[in-house]
């Protein structure tokens, strides 16, 4: 993509502007880090066009103070950009998976939370954290996700994150990012650290 110009103009009768302000799906999935960190950089730039945004959290601990919850509720306030809504469901990290039937639960429960607040066009901006593992793990129906998806109505945009992204949902996007990696400090039995990890 030279200058931002699009390799491929599709004879789909749309003009430029339709085409540009088309809503998006964007997965960020792969076993590397910064998935998380991505969709709320794409947050920032929501709020900063004035749209409401939704974080819906689906696998972190509603315990985990997280550095990115904090910025974007303190922005969310500031009465400058958009607002901001924090939702809570998981009950602890993808990997230490306690109460298998409280996580699902509350995984399902996120997930029509999310579709109401489709329907009712409530923000402008979805962030799904880790709602790949929900789907991953058969809690919720991959298949009902990407119709739900397909068929939001108006202008909101939906970044869904995690690891093992379902082929169907990166099928159905609009953009996918891989996160690949190379090294990581926990390779050498580095745990995670403040400000790097949350």
């Amino acid at each position: 993509m030279p200058q931002g110009k699009p390799s491929v103009v599709p004879e789909d009768g749309l003009t430029t502007r339709q085409r540009r302000n088309r809503p998006l799906v964007v997965v960020h999935t792969g076993i590397g880090k910064g998935k998380s960190t991505a969709a709320f950089g794409l947050a920032l730039r929501a709020w900063n066009q004035g749209w409401p945004i939704g974080v819906f959290q689906f696998v972190k601990s509603a315990k985990w103070k997280v550095g990115e919850e904090r910025a974007l509720r303190v922005l969310g306030d500031s009465g400058e950009g958009g607002t901001v809504a924090w939702h809570k469901m998981g009950e602890g990290w993808s990997w230490v998976q306690r109460d298998l039937e409280t996580s699902e639960e509350a995984a399902r429960e996120g997930w029509e939370q999310v579709k109401r607040d489709l329907a009712a066009e409530t923000y402008g901006l979805y962030v799904l954290d880790e709602f790949a593992y929900p789907m991953h793990w058969g809690w919720v129906d991959t298949d009902e996700v990407v119709a739900v998806l397909r068929d939001r109505p108006g202008t909101q945009h939906v970044v869904i994150t995690g690891r093992n992204a379902p082929e169907k949902l990166v099928v159905a996007a609009d953009l996918v990012t891989e996160m690949g990696k190379v090294k990581h400090p926990m390779d050498v039995g580095q745990k995670g650290q403040k400000g790097i990890e949350w």
